[in-house]
Formats: structure tokens, C-alpha cells, sequence
């Protein structure tokens, strides 16, 4: 169970966003990146959870599912096209189904307790975060007021075609320089999205590595900011 997490509440909240962290990462790395978005954001919860589950490989990071448990020569960042990528981030389905089943009841909680619905909600993520926040939304039974991934992969394609429950707005934010997941991801994710009924904006980054940008950010917070009343401007 989460049991941990950064909390920032703003005034009273009428919208709640969750940031999921990455693989081989912790909440206080999110937390750094985000402080502009915060800055322009007034009547908001935001919660940065730690996944109770140390990294297999840096014990004093965290992972919200294996991936040497289901890619354990990290194939995926080094194999020749997207497709056997894609067919090893499907072989994650177990894992990422274990985490979903940990983080939905923490969802749950969190908007009952500040008394909001599905329409309300912004899941976020970066990297195995953002394939978490990315899987999460398309299964809730709700529509949810907005996704944004930085540096994720949808995944698993086929299940995800075949099982989703609602289409969130999307926002992608990817670097071309990203050495852990691909760029062509940015690509195969949004395709992979609008075919699940879901409004896809991208944004990519120049030369962008594998990490939570300042410009990325900035996009993330105009796709937010759209549903609140300004504060400044970032």
C-alpha cells in the first residue's frame, strides 16, 4: 500500500492532481521539477506518491513494477525497431496490472477525500510513471479531466485497444535524445491513443533526454491551467 507521499494544497481544492515518479526514482525528483507549476495554480491538490516498492537494481530508489522481471538485459532501449520494443513492454502486462491494482484504491481515497469526481483529476507520470498514469486513465470508469505524460510508452497495446473504459485528453511530452524510451514512442503512443478515442497533443523536445524539462513543464502547465483560474503566469 502507499503509505508515503509529498502533498501540496493550495486554498480549496477543486481539482487533484497525482505525478507518478519513475523507474529508479522517488517523489522528491518530481517534486523538484514541478515547483513552476504549482506557482501558477491556485485551488489544487497535488500528491506525489512513493511506491512502496524499492528498485530492483538501486535499493534506495523505487519502481512501481519490475522490468528486469520481464526484460532483464533491458532489450527494449537497444532492440532494432518499435515493434520488438512494443512486444517487450507488452511482455510488462502482469506488472503494470499490479500496480494499477495498488495505486486505483489511493486514487479512490484521495478524491473522496476532497470530495471530487473523475472529472476533477489529472494523472501524470514520468517514464514507468507515465506508462503507469497512461494505463490508469484509459481504465478508469470515468472520463478524467486530463493525462500528461513525459517520457512514457503505452503499454500493453493490445489489451489496452481491446479493455479501455474511458478517453482522456492527452498530453505527450517527449525529448528526441531520450536514451531509456525512445522517441518513436511519442508517435506510437499517440496513435495508439486516438485509437482508444482519446484528443492527443504532442510536444517534443530538441535535443530532450531522458528527464522532466523546464519547457515541458511550462506545456504541462498551459494543458492544466486551461480548466483553473490563473495565478501567474510561468
Amino acid at each position: 500500500m502507499i503509505e508515503e507521499e509529498i502533498v501540496h494544497v493550495k486554498g480549496h481544492p477543486e481539482k487533484l492532481i497525482i505525478f507518478f515518479h519513475g523507474y529508479i526514482d522517488s517523489p522528491e525528483y518530481v517534486d523538484e521539477k514541478i515547483v513552476p507549476l504549482l506557482e501558477g495554480l491556485d485551488n489544487v491538490a497535488v500528491h506525489i506518491p512513493k511506491s512502496p516498492i524499492p528498485c530492483e537494481i538501486h535499493p534506495k530508489k523505487f519502481q512501481w513494477y519490475s522490468m528486469h522481471r520481464f526484460d532483464d538485459n533491458d532489450d527494449r532501449k537497444t532492440v532494432a525497431t518499435m515493434e520488438e520494443c512494443v512486444a517487450i513492454y507488452s511482455r510488462m502486462k502482469l506488472g503494470i496490472l499490479e500496480a494499477y491494482e495498488m495505486i486505483t484504491p489511493y486514487i479512490d481515497n484521495l478524491l473522496s477525500e476532497y470530495g471530487l469526481e473523475d472529472k476533477d483529476l489529472y494523472l501524470c507520470g514520468y517514464s514507468q510513471g507515465a506508462t503507469l498514469a497512461i494505463f490508469t486513465a484509459l481504465m478508469r470508469e470515468e472520463k478524467i479531466a486530463g493525462l500528461l505524460s513525459f517520457s512514457g510508452i503505452l503499454a500493453p497495446q493490445e489489451f489496452l485497444i481491446k479493455n479501455h473504459k474511458s478517453s482522456p485528453d492527452v498530453l505527450l511530452i517527449h525529448g528526441t535524445s531520450d536514451n531509456q524510451v525512445r522517441f518513436e514512442a511519442l508517435a506510437y503512443t499517440k496513435k495508439n491513443l486516438e485509437t482508444c478515442g482519446c484528443k492527443v497533443r504532442t510536444y517534443v523536445v530538441n535535443d530532450g533526454q531522458h528527464r522532466i524539462s523546464d519547457e515541458g513543464i511550462h506545456e504541462g502547465y498551459e494543458f492544466i491551467a486551461k480548466r483553473f483560474t490563473r495565478k501567474v503566469a510561468v
